[in-house]
């Protein structure tokens, strides 16, 4: 084997060394423990195409789009999306969070589905919040729904603790549970859980 000398008198060996073999070795216990989180990231970055699927269950409306490619954002594939996703009530649209979207991508994948989110509610008017407030406690005065930062969904074919705990283990925003109106909400604000 060559030897490369440094500055020292004592020969260096070219390769990797004692602190670089140990930060490896790390790499691969954390990928071992949190397998998931490590795909999922990895997926992220990797991905040259990202594409969502939504059933809005109030309109009855499908659209399968991609919404991402080659890291450029579509913008029609975006209207399209803050379309499906906007206020039934009012016809409201609103620009959904590319964040969300992401976090969606990011979901699918990490539960390896392709099928379409089923949506309860993306984008909130001001007034459909309010409506809604007055009706619930379950709903905040000034939530992330207004900003289009919030979803409530189902995915077929998951039932909605492990769609719950998938979106727990992400740790990209709040996730809610209502297992009595049969959906989990997924939003990009502060981490924190209900």
């Amino acid at each position: 084997m060559e030897t490369i000398k440094s500055s020292s008198s004592a020969p260096v060996r070219p390769g990797i060394g004692r602190r670089d073999f140990l930060m490896a070795g790390l790499a691969v216990a954390a990928g071992c423990l949190f397998p998931y989180k490590v795909s999922a990231s990895v997926s992220e970055s990797l991905s040259a195409e990202r594409t969502l699927s939504f059933y809005n269950t109030h309109t009855g409306e499908h659209l399968k789009v991609v919404y991402c490619e080659q890291g450029t954002y579509a913008p029609q594939a975006l209207s399209d999306i803050n379309h499906i996703l906007r206020d039934f009530r009012t016809g409201e649209v609103k620009e959904i969070d590319m964040n969300l979207l992401n976090l969606l991508f990011i979901l699918q994948q990490k539960l390896e589905s392709t099928g379409a989110f089923h949506v309860i509610s993306g984008y909130r008017s001001q007034e459909t919040n309010s409506l809604l407030n007055s009706k619930s406690k379950g709903v905040a005065r000034n939530s992330l729904h207004i900003n289009g930062k919030a979803i409530d969904i189902r995915l077929p074919g998951y039932d909605l603790k492990t769609l719950q705990r998938a979106a727990i283990e992400l740790q990209k925003g709040g996730v809610g549970y209502y297992p009595r109106s049969d959906f989990v909400h997924v939003d990009v604000g502060r981490i924190r859980y209900w």
